[in-house]
């Protein structure tokens, strides 16, 4: 294999990853102190940022789902907006509406709460198929149409939506489509004994959101987006990638596979992982790390597969067995 430090400076273009780094650790400090002791699925989440990618949270209430959004978009200055997910939402109700303006005598468009950059959908499941797939466009062209009328949204821009794994009554599983569409799924969970003791302590007379101060500019952010895309990525890694992907779909387990979209998602969560990590250049590992939150969520096991416990998260975890690493020796 090439050295890709090399390839990158006969290329003449390395990226500025101190910046990317430094970006990232400020960000990452900054919601550290809000979230405690989930450093990370932080972590994960600035990568979601700087991948510019869509995040979905599973978890149970009250683990801090809404404070990380919060707590990002304080930390980088950003819009933020809230949607409440209910059963009677119309789409409507998420990207805007067009109003007549009798004083005017023209149409003129009302803003939904979509029109923001960091946008939490709480509880997403809570929505009809219908409300849920209003979010389709805007999630992966960056835009909205009403009525005819194409808005883009503004940069940056990235979804945070959370639904409660344990709560099925009132709510509607999301398709396949829309899951694809999200770059990483995480899971935050209980806080230990310790970390919830320090919560109690630090929440006692004032949260800590409300001590938060913006420590990264918009400019840098996105100096730090267009960093990541030129991190230099080996062709045997990009097979690596592929032939991960290619596993989900064959596996004896599965009844439907990663996409190509899977394929693309780890690829750029990996660069991002190399940047914040001070390289250059993506190795195996990064691959790796990222598979189960990148891939699990767009893998569908086959309804006879619980009898042998098998999950999405373990099918990702069989494969990663089963799949040769770059340069690893077979024997």
């Amino acid at each position: 294999m090439q050295n890709p430090q090399q390839v990158r400076r006969q290329q003449g273009d390395l990226s500025n990853i101190g910046v990317v780094q430094s970006v990232a650790e400020r960000i990452a400090q900054s919601v550290g102190q809000v979230i405690l002791g989930k450093r990370n699925e932080i972590r994960l989440t600035v990568l979601g940022l700087l991948a510019q990618g869509h995040i979905l949270i599973e978890d149970i209430p009250g683990v801090g789902k809404t404070m990380m959004a919060r707590a990002l978009s304080k930390s980088i200055g950003c819009v933020f907006s809230r949607i409440q997910f209910t059963p009677d939402m119309l789409p409507s109700d998420v990207t805007g509406v067009s109003i007549f303006n009798q004083k005017e005598r023209e149409f003129e468009f009302r803003p939904g709460p979509i029109m923001a950059q960091i946008v939490l959908a709480d509880e997403i499941n809570r929505a009809t198929p219908k409300t849920q797939s209003a979010l389709l466009e805007a999630m992966e062209e960056r835009q909205v149409t009403v009525d005819g009328t194409t808005y883009p949204m503004n940069q940056p821009f990235i979804i945070l939506a959370t639904q409660n794994p344990i709560e099925y009554e009132g709510t509607f599983p999301l398709p396949e489509a829309q899951l694809d569409r999200f770059l990483l799924k995480i899971q935050l969970g209980y806080p230990s004994p310790a970390e919830e003791l320090t919560v109690l302590s630090a929440q006692q007379y004032n949260h800590p959101i409300n001590n938060m101060n913006q420590v990264v500019s918009l400019q840098e952010l996105i100096a730090a987006q267009n960093a990541v895309k030129e991190v230099y990525v080996a062709e045997e890694v990009m097979r690596y990638i592929v032939a991960l992907v290619t596993a989900t779909r064959t596996h004896e387990h599965v009844y439907l596979g990663s996409s190509p979209r899977g394929s693309i998602a780890l690829f750029r969560a990996a660069q991002v992982r190399a940047a914040m990590a001070g390289r250059e250049y993506v190795i195996p590992d990064d691959v790796k790390a990222l598979a189960e939150v990148t891939l699990a969520h767009r893998i569908i096991a086959k309804p006879e597969a619980r009898f042998t416990q098998a999950s999405s998260r373990t099918i990702v975890h069989d494969v990663l067995n089963r799949v040769p690493v770059p340069g690893a020796s077979p024997y």
